[in-house]
Formats: structure tokens, C-alpha cells, sequence
């Protein structure tokens, strides 16, 4: 499957216009527009064409003002991912080939759940390669791609809502007219989907909040909006996986910032908690579009779902081979194997690393001499870092993660 989408980003949430004099944004620094970029971000921060095939994945999250002026009535919710649905692209085969060090391989089957105690309600990143501003309600192969890549693998252990939403697409992140009125667009349709289904499908169930880039930032207005000021909403949260959306916490803490009262994950049996990273397999820049607090605001969340109390852990990444959408965080070669999946134990490693104001997911290679494994690339540049593969280089610990705090709720 082609997502068949080049790489192209200028505006982002995170990164306060700080080039040549620039003030910051209105809302305290977290967004930028368009018009402020250009002297804020270095010259090869942005890719604006993967070779061949590389589809990345997401824009970063351009998505996400405090207050949006402007947020359009939505329509009516159309599921790209439902229980029920006849074509569900999270509830795909999860069949993974397992190859070692030396080559050698084993097939692993993974059948989704067919009663599982929890929902997972996820948004996609930036993938939409329609021509306007915000895209339509389409589902187009983009948003089906990635929900198989990102989302499918959590089926085994909840059911999979994921509405479709009229995101800031890749061309409407070149536009000078895009504003908050596009970014509230976007989010009005994600609070009206979440609306929907607490009304219709919740019936009080706990529900993982899963989001990448542009869903974790449409994610985390939700969660501040929406649960993060309400008891009961938090009751329902067993966890927030917001990932590659620039968390903020107060500097060596693990509430405040972006939440008052949602608590980063530390342990395991810990629900009601926000778990967020960023991937970098060097120290990222200083401006890094990533891990960085360039807005004063603290530091950025970093919890390695390996290891959430802390130090070093062994990855367990997965990897889709009929899927284009992660092929430029690999350098541009798709993993091949009979299997839709591919996993390589042993072969990753993930530390969550505090340096300054930068706080990321640290990802070293374990590989030795004959090792001939796939390789991670950095493809957009060091200011992205392995942005690309920030949900499947940790995909098996996150669904972990998912199915022990499913567990310790319902005990």
C-alpha cells in the first residue's frame, strides 16, 4: 500500500519564533505560524521530498493553539476505525515475521481480542495529501495506511475508534493562509468524534487515548479540554499515548505544564497518565524541532515505555511491510518478510536522556559485526530526529503497556 505523499513541513506547535528578533506567539510560544518559520528554523530542517516511495507518516503538530477562535460546527463522524465496520484498517492481521541477529527467522501470531475489557481511541498524524487547507472527511489510502501501521497492532488488546478529521494537510501547511481557524476546524471534528462516542459506544469503559505528531497535539487540547479539569473523564483515562507532540512539564516533574492534574506514566499498573516521547538517535539540535523546550516552558515529557521508571531497556519495535507510511525513518527501504509484520529483537535499544532543555527517547543500535538488519535513518534531518518511527520503534512495548494497565484497572 502506497501512501504515496512527500515530506513537506513548515508550520508546527513547539518552536516560538526565536530567529533574528522574532517575539513569541501570542499563546505563550507554543505555536508558530508560517510567517515565522522561516527565520526560526535552520536551513535543513524540513525536507520537502523523500526519495522514491518514503511516505513519512506525520507533519508535526501544527495543530494545537490554546484557544482556537473560529472552531467550525463539525460534521457528522465518519469512522475510519470501528468495531463493525466491513473495511476496519485497525483490525488487520498481525502475523510478524521475528528475524534475529544472525538472519534466522520464526513467524509470531498475534489474533486481536474478541472482548476486550478497553477502547483505544486514536488519531493519525499528518498524512493527507488533498490540495486544500484542511482536508475533507474522504478516507483516502493515506489515512488507511497509517491506521494500519500505527493503530492495528493495539487491537489485540481494545477496541479501535479512529474518526476521520479534517486535518491540516501537507499542502495546507504551505499556505499563507492558513490560521487558527484550520487548526480549529481539525480539532472541532476530533471533540465532536469523542462526543460521539462517549455517547453511543463508551458505556463507561476505560480508554486509551492514542495520537502521533498532529493527533497528539489534536489529542492534547482534548485531554486539557476535556478530562484533564474533570474527575469522572479521568476515571474513564487509562492512559494518554501522545507521541512526537512536545509535552510540556515543569522541569523534573511529572504533572503540571500542559496538564494540571493527568500525571506522566511510571509504572505499569499507573492509569490515568500521559505517556509521550520523542525519538532521536543523536542528541538533537538546539533548535530541534523535537525534545527541545524552546518556549521556557520546562521541559519536554519523556517516558520510555521499556522502562518507565527510569534507565535503559531493550526495544520491541514492529515494523509493517505492505505499508509505505514508515519506509523514510528505515532509509527508504521497506522491510520485506511473507508476513504483513517484521520485528527485530534485540536490536534497539531506548533511554530516556534529560540534557539541558532537551529531553528525549535516546535510541542506540545493539547490532555487532554481521548483523545485517534493517537500519534506522534519520531521513528529514537531525532537527526530526527518528520522528518517523516515534509509535514502531516501541510499538510491542506500547501495546504491552496498554494490555498491563488494562489489566490493573479491571482488578
Amino acid at each position: 500500500m502506497k501512501l504515496g505523499i512527500a515530506w513537506a513541513v513548515i508550520t508546527f506547535t513547539g518552536l516560538s519564533a526565536c530567529g533574528s528578533g522574532d517575539a513569541p506567539a501570542a499563546d505563550g510560544g507554543r505555536t508558530a505560524d508560517v510567517a515565522a518559520v522561516p527565520d526560526a528554523m535552520p536551513t535543513d530542517a524540513v525536507a520537502t521530498d523523500v526519495p522514491g516511495d518514503a511516505v513519512a507518516t506525520d507533519a508535526p503538530g501544527d495543530a494545537v493553539p490554546t484557544d482556537a477562535p473560529g472552531d467550525a460546527a463539525p460534521l457528522a463522524t465518519v469512522w475510519l476505525c470501528r468495531p463493525g465496520l466491513a473495511s476496519n484498517p485497525c483490525d488487520n492481521p498481525l502475523d510478524t515475521t521475528v528475524i534475529q541477529a544472525d538472519g534466522t527467522s520464526t513467524v509470531e501470531h498475534a489474533p486481536p481480542v474478541t472482548d476486550p475489557p478497553i477502547d483505544c481511541f486514536y488519531v493519525y498524524p499528518t498524512v493527507s495529501a488533498q490540495r486544500g487547507i484542511n482536508a475533507d472527511l474522504t478516507i483516502d489510502p493515506e489515512e488507511t495506511g497509517v491506521a494500519v501501521a500505527q493503530a492495528s497492532r493495539f487491537s489485540q488488546v481494545c477496541r479501535v475508534f479512529a474518526p476521520m478529521y479534517r486535518q491540516v494537510t501537507v499542502a495546507g501547511l504551505f499556505n499563507p493562509a492558513l490560521d487558527d481557524a484550520a487548526r480549529g476546524l481539525a480539532y472541532g471534528d476530533v471533540l465532536a468524534a469523542w462526543t460521539d462516542y462517549l455517547a453511543h459506544d463508551n458505556h463507561g469503559r476505560g480508554v486509551v487515548l492514542i495520537g502521533h505528531s498532529q493527533g497528539a497535539f489534536m489529542l492534547t487540547r482534548l485531554v486539557r479540554e476535556q478530562i484533564d479539569n474533570d474527575p469522572a473523564a479521568r476515571a474513564r483515562l487509562v492512559s494518554a499515548l501522545l507521541l512526537g507532540g512536545n509535552i510540556h512539564v515543569p522541569m523534573g516533574r511529572d504533572v503540571g505544564g500542559d496538564f494540571a492534574h493527568v500525571p506522566a506514566c511510571r509504572t505499569p499498573a499507573q492509569t490515568g497518565c500521559v505517556l509521550g516521547y520523542s525519538s532521536f538517535d543523536h542528541t538533537p539540535p538546539a533548535t530541534a524541532l523535537f525534545g527541545r523546550d524552546l518556549v521556557g516552558a520546562g521541559q519536554i515529557l519523556c517516558a520510555n515505555p521499556a522502562a518507565l521508571g527510569g534507565g535503559a531497556a531493550v526495544l520491541h519495535p514492529y515494523f509493517p511491510t505492505h505499508v509505505a507510511g514508515v519506509v523514510g525513518g528505515l532509509g527508504g527501504t521497506a522491510p520485506t518478510a511473507a508476513t504483513p509484520w517484521v520485528s527485530y529483537p534485540m536490536l534497539f535499544r531506548g533511554t530516556c536522556t534529560v540534557e539541558g532543555n532537551g529531553s528525549w527517547l535516546q535510541i542506540d543500535d545493539l547490532r555487532a559485526a554481521g548483523d545485517n538488519r534493517q537500519r534506522l535513518t534519520d531521513t528529514l534531518g537531525p532537527y526530526w530526529g527518528l520522528h518517523l518511527v516515534d509509535v514502531n520503534i516501541a510499538l510491542g512495548d506500547l501495546v504491552d503497556l496498554v494490555r498491563r494497565q488494562s489489566a490493573a484497572r479491571t482488578m
